[in-house]
């Protein structure tokens, strides 16, 4: 019983339609859901992904309108890392972003791993990390405004920032199964570390990285920020396995939610951060073909009776 990685990483947006523009229009991504908060229907949940909506390629928003801003600090996920092919798709992105007036830092070596860091509109840390050809990478879409050739491929990692690293990385080696990898010295903290831990086959996709200590802020969540990161099993049964592991552990696991896209657990590990387990399938064709994907609001069949009620609560969206 493995995790194969990252399913989801699920970030929280004040301004849905700017959003769209620039994870479609700026980043080059599929909207390839528009759907609702199951839990908050009047918000949206949009989904980002390659050209299927691969699991490991989404990257995901919920709605909020009226969130205070996000400030990163211990007990958040402080960056977003997503893979492209090459070193040569960065330098194309360097270039992208400076023509498009998103600011920056450079394409950089940071001990042996070539990147670049930057935010979105609403303060968002991303960073695209040249995953060199590595497995398991998402599909380009052909309708995407980023040639295919330097089209972003899925999730690479999050950071994680926590003050007490023993029970963050005891939750992350002894129940989830990570391995510590490497290490790193904090770009932001003078004299710190970050550790990279890995899962599953390893490398891009697969990697949670974590500052910790007291030198750390407490966070405040909201837009600009990650509200949490789902992790992937195969199916189902794995996910009960999964969740009598975590329980066993005494952590305090939700019962196996239906999604319809997937299903899912949800739990809190010690330093605050929310984690989700999440079934590769069904996937987002499960209600919507495949050339579709994205144009309409969707919503899983329980939702379907309130669809007029939800629709009247949601401002139109330019997509």
């Amino acid at each position: 019983m493995k995790l194969g990685g990252l399913h989801h990483v699920t970030a929280n947006t004040a301004q849905a339609a700017k959003n769209v523009a620039f994870y479609t229009q700026v980043l080059g991504l599929r909207l390839v859901k528009k759907t609702v908060n199951q839990d908050d229907t009047s918000a949206y949940h949009l989904f980002y992904a390659d050209k299927e909506g691969s699991p490991g390629t989404d990257l995901t928003f919920f709605d909020w309108p009226h969130v205070v801003q996000n400030r990163n600090g211990a007990g958040s996920i402080a960056e977003i890392a997503l893979r492209v092919p090459s070193h040569g798709a960065l330098e194309f992105w360097a270039k992208r972003l400076s023509e498009l007036n998103v600011p920056h830092k450079g394409v950089t070596d940071e001990w042996g791993q070539d990147l670049l860091h930057f935010t979105d509109p609403e303060g968002q840390a991303l960073a695209l990390v040249n995953d060199r050809g590595a497995p398991d990478a998402g599909q380009p879409w052909d309708k995407s405004p980023v040639p295919n050739e330097h089209f972003i491929t899925g999730l690479h990692a999050v950071k994680l920032m926590v003050r007490d690293l023993e029970p963050t990385e005891w939750v992350l080696t002894e129940v989830l199964g990570f391995q510590l990898m490497r290490e790193y010295p904090s770009l932001e903290y003078s004299g710190k570390t970050v550790l990279v831990y890995e899962v599953g086959r390893g490398g891009p996709g697969t990697e949670v990285h974590v500052e910790s200590g007291t030198h750390l802020p407490y966070a405040r969540q909201g837009c600009g920020g990650v509200h949490h990161v789902a992790f992937r099993t195969t199916d189902e049964a794995e996910q009960r396995q999964w969740r009598e592991r975590i329980a066993e552990a005494g952590l305090g696991v939700t019962p196996i939610i239906d999604r319809f896209y997937f299903k899912s657990i949800y739990f809190r590990e010690p330093g605050g951060i929310l984690y989700e387990i999440a079934t590769d399938g069904p996937g987002f064709t499960a209600d919507e073909d495949a050339t579709k994907l994205g144009q309409r609001l969707a919503l899983p069949p329980f939702l379907e009776p309130k669809r007029a009620q939800i629709e009247s609560q949601l401002k139109p969206l330019a997509t």
